[in-house]
């Protein structure tokens, strides 16, 4: 699938993009290095983009491809947002436009979780997105994407 083909329910980002012996690489600035565009990583950099312009999360407080250990797995988190004091705040998974978001994914984030301990949950595949919050011990279902005030605010 043509990631370039479908219009995601977000705001256009201006990316960079070149093409190399390995295909069209967009770059991503919070690695700081070139990828082969793939649908999921099309989503990760404009849902990237999308935070730090419009929901005001500081690039430097991203990263992406986080490592974790999951009882003696290693995973890695798509996106973590950190509030000052580099705590987590938000873990973001991130979708191919075409896969449909199911209660596995919640699932996989919910597990992620259980290592970095997070306000605040957020799944995307570019077409629609789901945020969770923190309840006391439960994280319920959220009806808007939270502004990093917000994030942090839970922390």
């Amino acid at each position: 699938m043509n990631p370039f083909s479908i219009r995601l329910n977000l705001p256009e980002a201006a990316v960079r993009l070149r093409r190399s012996d390995r295909g069209v690489e967009i770059y991503d600035p919070l690695r700081r290095m070139w990828l082969v565009v793939r649908p999921e990583e099309w989503v990760r950099q404009q849902f990237t983009s999308f935070l730090a312009t419009s929901l005001s999360v500081p690039a430097g407080l991203m990263a992406n491809e986080v490592s974790i250990d999951l009882n003696g797995t290693s995973k890695r988190c798509d996106t973590v947002i950190y509030d000052r004091l580099l705590r987590p705040v938000c873990i973001v998974e991130y979708k191919a436009p075409s896969v449909t978001l199911t209660m596995a994914a919640v699932e996989q984030i919910a597990r992620y979780n259980l290592v970095l301990d997070v306000p605040w949950l957020i799944i995307s595949n570019g077409l629609r997105h789901l945020s969770f919050v923190r309840e006391g011990e439960v994280m319920r279902p959220c009806d808007h994407l939270p502004a990093y005030d917000e994030m942090t605010a839970s922390r």
